[in-house]
C-alpha cells in the first residue's frame, strides 16, 4: 500500500517541477526577443566639396641676406641686439675707421696738390697760346705745354677717383642692414679682424611674408590645375609639424614657366603672412584645392568598417535591422569621408560603425545628425575667408 503512494508522490513532484520550468522559459523568452540594442543612426546627405591635393614644403623667407663686410678691418662695435627686428639702413657693425680716415685725408691733400699743378699747367698753356699767335714760341713748345696740361688734368681725375674710393671705403666701415627683417646672432664680435667679402657677420631674414615652394606632377597639373596662375587669386592652406589642422591660409603667387624634364613636375610657390611662430626652414604641408565643386555623400570616418580588403557601412532597413553595405571611399575631409559609391542620399547608417553591432542585428535607432561644423569642404565660402595679404613694394 505504501509503495503505490510513494510512486504517485514522485510523479506529482516531477510534474510540478516540469510545469515550473516551462512557465519560467515562457516568461523569459519574450524578454529576450524584445531587447534591441540602442544605436545612433544618421540619414546621409550630400554636400558641396572640392578635391584636395597635399604637398610637402619648407618655408623660405622672401628675402634673406648673409651679411659680410665690404672692407677688411677690425670690428669696433656691434650695434644690435641679437634676434631683434631691424630696418633697412640700420647700422649693425662698425669697423675701426681710423685707417680709412687717414687714407681719405692723404688723398684729399694729394688732390689739392694735383689741382695746384693743374692750375699752373693751364696758365702756361694759355701763355703759349698767346705767344703762338705772334710766332714768338716754337710750335713744338706749344704742343709740349698742351700735353702737360692734359697730363695734369688726368692726374686730378685719377686722384679724385682714389679719393672717392677711399671715402666709399670709409662709409663701408658702417655695416648696415640692406633689408627689413629679423637679425640673427653676431658671428664675429668686437676686436676681431674681418676680411672683405669673406667673413660672415650675421644673417637677416625678412619677416613680412614667407614662401612655400612645392612641385606638382605633370599628370595632376594637366588634369586638375591647368588653369592655375600665379596671380594671388588661388587660395591654399598650410599645416605645420605637430599641428592637427591646416590653420594657415595663403595664395599662389608664382607658377614656373616650364615643366622640369628630369622630374616631370612643375614648381609652384605659395605666399603666407609671416606670423610670429612661422620660421623659415620649417617643414610644412600645403593643401591645394581644385576649382571644381561637386556634390558628394559624406559620412563620419568612424562609421566605416573594414572587412579584409573591403570597406563597408551598416545601414538600417524598414524593420530597424542592420544590413551590410559595401562602399567605395573618396577623399577625407577632417573627420568625414566622401563615399563615391554604395550609399545614396536618404540612407540611414550606424554612425559609430561596427564596433558594437553587426549585420542582421535588430536595433533601437536614435536619430542624430552628421555635423560638418569646423570641417573645410569648400575653400572661399563664408566660413573660410581668404586673408588679405599685404604685399611689399615690388612684389
Amino acid at each position: 500500500m505504501k509503495k503505490p503512494l510513494l510512486v504517485l508522490s514522485i510523479l506529482a513532484g516531477l510534474a510540478y517541477l516540469s510545469g515550473c520550468t516551462e512557465t519560467h522559459a515562457e516568461t523569459k523568452a519574450p524578454a529576450t526577443q524584445m531587447f534591441k540594442q540602442p544605436i545612433d543612426i544618421a540619414q546621409v546627405q550630400s554636400y558641396p566639396v572640392q578635391s584636395w591635393f597635399t604637398y610637402t614644403s619648407r618655408l623660405e623667407a622672401v628675402e634673406s641676406v648673409s651679411l659680410r663686410p665690404r672692407v677688411s678691418g677690425v670690428v669696433d662695435s656691434v650695434n644690435f641686439r641679437e634676434g631683434q627686428k631691424v630696418s633697412a639702413g640700420d647700422s649693425l657693425f662698425t669697423l675701426d675707421q681710423r685707417p680709412f680716415q687717414t687714407k681719405v685725408a692723404e688723398l684729399t691733400a694729394q688732390l689739392a696738390s694735383a689741382n695746384a699743378v693743374l692750375q699752373q699747367a693751364k696758365n702756361e698753356s694759355k701763355r703759349a697760346e698767346r705767344l703762338s699767335k705772334s710766332n714768338s714760341i716754337a710750335q713744338e713748345e706749344l704742343e709740349s705745354r698742351r700735353s702737360v696740361l692734359a697730363q695734369r688734368q688726368a692726374d686730378v681725375f685719377a686722384t679724385q677717383a682714389k679719393l672717392d674710393a677711399a671715402q666709399l671705403d670709409l662709409t663701408f666701415t658702417q655695416v648696415i642692414a640692406p633689408i627689413d627683417g629679423v637679425v640673427s646672432r653676431a658671428e664675429i664680435t668686437t676686436g676681431n679682424t674681418v676680411q672683405a667679402g669673406q667673413s660672415e657677420l650675421t644673417h637677416i631674414v625678412s619677416d613680412s611674408h614667407l614662401y612655400a615652394y612645392f612641385d606638382i606632377n605633370e599628370r595632376t597639373w594637366q588634369n586638375a590645375f591647368a588653369t592655375l596662375k600665379g596671380d594671388k587669386q588661388t587660395p591654399v592652406l598650410m599645416q605645420l609639424t605637430a599641428q592637427q589642422s591646416f590653420a594657415h591660409q595663403g595664395v599662389i603667387d608664382f607658377v614656373d614657366n616650364r615643366i622640369n624634364e628630369q622630374t616631370g613636375t612643375l614648381r609652384v610657390r605659395a605666399i603666407f603672412d609671416a606670423e610670429s611662430h612661422l620660421k623659415p626652414g620649417a617643414f610644412a604641408r600645403i593643401r591645394l584645392a581644385t576649382s571644381d565643386i561637386k556634390e558628394q555623400v559624406l559620412v563620419p570616418e568612424k562609421s566605416i568598417g573594414t572587412d579584409l580588403k573591403n570597406r563597408f557601412v551598416l545601414v538600417t532597413d524598414e524593420n530597424d535591422v542592420l544590413q551590410y553595405r559595401l562602399v567605395t571611399l573618396g577623399e577625407r575631409y577632417g573627420t568625414l569621408r566622401a563615399i563615391i559609391s554604395g550609399l545614396q542620399v536618404g540612407d540611414k547608417i550606424a554612425v559609430n560603425g561596427p564596433a558594437r553591432v553587426g549585420p542582421g542585428m535588430p536595433i533601437s535607432p536614435k536619430i542624430v545628425e552628421i555635423s560638418t561644423k569646423d570641417q573645410l569642404l569648400v575653400l572661399g565660402n563664408t566660413q573660410h575667408v581668404l586673408p588679405a595679404l599685404t604685399m611689399q613694394r615690388g612684389e
